[in-house]
């Protein structure tokens, strides 16, 4: 199960299946797979390993692959999570944050107004618990999260921005918001994690 036929094909064959991709079966899963969709997939587990890859996170966590899995669930089917990169445990780990302490939150609401009031929520949780908030964004999206997280946050509340991990390209840093807004950074987009600590 892949999110995109195109770039999961690029991955694998990137990464060692180059002249055995056409023995693979490939088969979208992603935002736009409806519940009967899903349950059509069944079949497949008869007498056979599935693969579940991510597209640019972790698999089932803040992505349509959770459907699979809980069907798998439903079905009595085993289910092997692999060891494998997490940009959510890489950016806490490269954060200096609280790592004792932290929540996911995932994706928080789109528009501005409610983005907004989410990241006041957020860093009133994170204060009152000294509680890491660690947060996504769809790429296209990363710029207007970060333009608000500099807007609405408090100075003195640490941010980090890490971007593109594990790639020649990875961007790191952690800075309060005030320092954030002396030098921001173009983050663009690329696939990020935010993650924010109120002091």
């Amino acid at each position: 199960m892949v999110e995109e036929l195109r770039t999961a094909r690029r991955f694998l064959s990137r990464y060692g299946l180059r002249g055995h991709i056409d023995e693979l079966d490939f088969h979208v899963l992603n935002e736009h797979t409806t519940p009967a969709e899903v349950e059509a997939l069944l079949p497949l587990f008869d007498g056979q390993d599935v693969g579940l890859m991510s597209e640019a996170g972790l698999p089932a966590v803040a992505d349509p692959g959770a459907a699979l899995v809980a069907l798998c669930h439903r079905h009595g089917i085993e289910v092997v999570p692999l060891v494998g990169p997490s940009s959510l445990m890489l950016a806490l780990m490269g954060s200096g944050l609280n790592g004792q302490s932290f929540a996911f939150r995932g994706y928080i609401p789109a528009k501005t107004d409610e983005r907004r009031a989410a990241l006041r929520e957020l860093e009133k949780q994170s204060r009152a618990l000294n509680q890491s908030q660690i947060l996504i964004e769809t790429p296209y999206r990363n710029d207007a999260l970060f333009a608000d997280l500099l807007q609405g946050l408090s100075p003195t509340t640490r941010l980090c921005v890490a971007a593109d991990l594990t790639l020649p390209t990875q961007y790191l840093r952690t800075d309060t918001v005030a320092g954030w807004r002396k030098a921001p950074a173009a983050i663009g987009k690329r696939p990020c994690v935010f993650i924010l600590l109120a002091s």
